[in-house]
């Protein structure tokens, strides 16, 4: 009997030891810096002459890892050798299968610290945002193999017919193509690929560009399980390109992607075009991101309103997809939360992840998303009031750093009030009432995540019917979703509601069959 299902704990950094075991796995961490690695397809480690770097956005000259330049013909290569795989793999018994997830997420429960260091170094993450992000992987290991004992046999469900025996079971659909994002470079990939897996599937695993080095260590975990050859294939190189292919192979079977909108959208609308020699509908599960908002009446408590702003805004940079990145404050107590959100977020520490814990955030991702965000500001400028921030940061090793930055007055309709921008910056919008913020909360084309701070009850009770989105947070911030507790997917263009982390979230990755044999 599998214990019941418990979020793993996050780590207590006031503990001088936890301090002290973090920086030792930092310390390993940076032992390996610049190692190259190769694509592993069937099990069979293929170096190319080819590669490209991996590097840290702290210090942009330290490469981290060297990854090889795959081609479509890799893709191609690794596709088949998952369709050989699936040949077998889904046949193994679930409760098997769901063992492997079990023992890999005591594997990395024993080696926390490093998987988060990694992420530290690659990604920019903080300790706390590098730890919950490891502690994610691991729920999402455990949620999962208890999810598949329970959801893939479900004839118990059905009404007994005596004069026959029956049985619904939902099995695996194939291959699948695994593209997840550089922001949650570790939870996401691994509940990816073990939701597939789990229910019996086999995948191709491409991690993002930015966080190739994360995605090289938890599939390594994976394979020194003794998981079989094929059924997790890792493969490099550019999205259009390697993960085009991986969209397009009429051998794929489904693709789940967590990204950008403009890359959702591509995938929908290309997974749904029959190849030559495919019998079957691609199926698509996506998450495309946000543009949440945090809505503040006269009746909440305005201190934790604020405090609930800032670190829905600025927790890892803003790039976070449930980042809430807009503030609509009724207009009774818009000055003072406003001049309050400034104050806590001035407080705000910036600089090199792993210089300790006490740094709050660290440098955007690369240079690209520098400069998209630096236009964003500079476009902000003609629309709202700038608050705070609005330069970068700069530093001895040309980081890529930007602090905290602030747009009051921001008109809802503004391009930096409805368009993502995956940063830390945030606009606030004042709105006449409550009914106002509502209508300016809905006025986006995404619904992934929002929050609301208020203590009236009937206000409550309407944004639980009326605020548009898929995870709604009521007097606390929109950030954080736990699994097995905040199922997390969004409407419109935020994706398909798929729900990670939710009791029926692997339905997504099977087809169920139904079977009735005559007595």
């Amino acid at each position: 009997m599998i214990p019941e299902f418990r979020p793993e704990a996050f780590t207590d950094f006031s503990r001088p030891e936890n301090v002290a075991a973090f920086n030792a796995a930092l310390a390993k961490a940076k032992s390996e810096i610049g190692r190259t690695y190769p694509l592993v397809i069937d099990g069979e480690a293929r170096e190319l002459r080819d590669n490209f770097p991996s590097i840290n956005p702290s210090r942009p000259a330290e490469v981290v890892g060297y990854f090889p330049n795959g081609s479509a013909a890799d893709a191609d290569q690794a596709i088949e050798a998952a369709s050989r795989a699936f040949k077998t793999w889904q046949y193994i018994p679930v409760a098997e299968r769901a063992r492997y997830l079990l023992r890999a997420a005591a594997a990395m429960r024993r080696r926390k610290h490093e998987f988060s260091a990694y992420m530290v170094l690659e990604t920019g993450k903080s300790w706390f945002e590098a730890d919950a992000d490891t502690a994610e992987s691991i729920d999402f290991l455990e949620f999962y193999a208890r999810q598949a004992v329970r959801l893939l046999d479900q004839t118990d469900m059905l009404t007994p017919y005596p004069p026959e025996e029956l049985g619904l079971y939902n099995i695996p659909l194939g291959v699948g193509a695994v593209i997840p994002p550089w922001n949650f470079p570790n939870a996401i990939p691994m509940g990816l690929v073990a939701a597939a897996i789990v229910a019996g599937n086999t995948v191709v695993f491409k991690p993002a560009e930015q966080s190739m080095w994360i995605g090289w260590k938890i599939t390594e975990l994976l394979w020194s399980l003794g998981l079989p050859d094929g059924v997790v294939n890792f493969i490099t190189g550019p999205g259009e390109v390697v993960g085009a292919r991986m969209v397009l192979h009429p051998q794929t079977r489904f693709i789940a992607f967590t990204g950008s909108k403009a890359v959702g959208l591509w995938i929908y609308e290309n997974a749904a075009k029959i190849q030559p020699g495919q019998k079957w509908l691609k199926r698509s599960i996506l998450e495309m991101g946000g543009k949440d908002a945090v809505l503040v009446d006269e009746t909440a408590n305005l201190e934790e309103a604020a405090q609930g702003i800032v670190a829905s805004a600025f927790g890892f940079q803003g790039q976070k997809c449930s980042a809430g990145s807009r503030a609509v404050i009724v207009d009774d107590v818009y000055e003072q939360v406003t001049g309050r959100v400034v104050e806590l977020a001035k407080e705000l520490t910036v600089g090199a992840p792993d210089e300790g814990p006490h740094i709050y955030m660290g440098p955007v991702i690369d240079q690209e998303a520098m400069k998209r965000i630096m236009d964003a500001i500079e476009l902000g400028t003609q629309d709202g009031k700038l608050l705070l921030g609005g330069s970068p940061l700069q530093t001895p090793d040309n980081g890529y750093f930007i602090p905290p930055t602030i747009f009051g007055d921001v008109p809802w309709d503004a391009p930096m009030a409805q368009e993502e921008i995956f940063g830390p910056i945030l606009s606030i919008s004042r709105a006449g009432n409550f009914d106002d913020a509502l209508r300016i909360a809905n006025s986006t084309e995404y619904g992934l995540t929002g929050a609301l701070f208020s203590n009236s009850r009937d206000r409550l009770e309407r944004a639980r019917r009326e605020f548009h989105v898929g995870n709604l947070y009521l007097n606390r911030k929109c950030t954080g979703a736990l699994v097995g507790i905040h199922p997390f997917g969004g409407f419109n263009m935020s994706g398909t509601d798929s729900k990670t982390g939710g009791p029926d979230y692997l339905l997504h990755y099977t087809q169920a069959k139904s079977v009735a044999e005559r007595l």
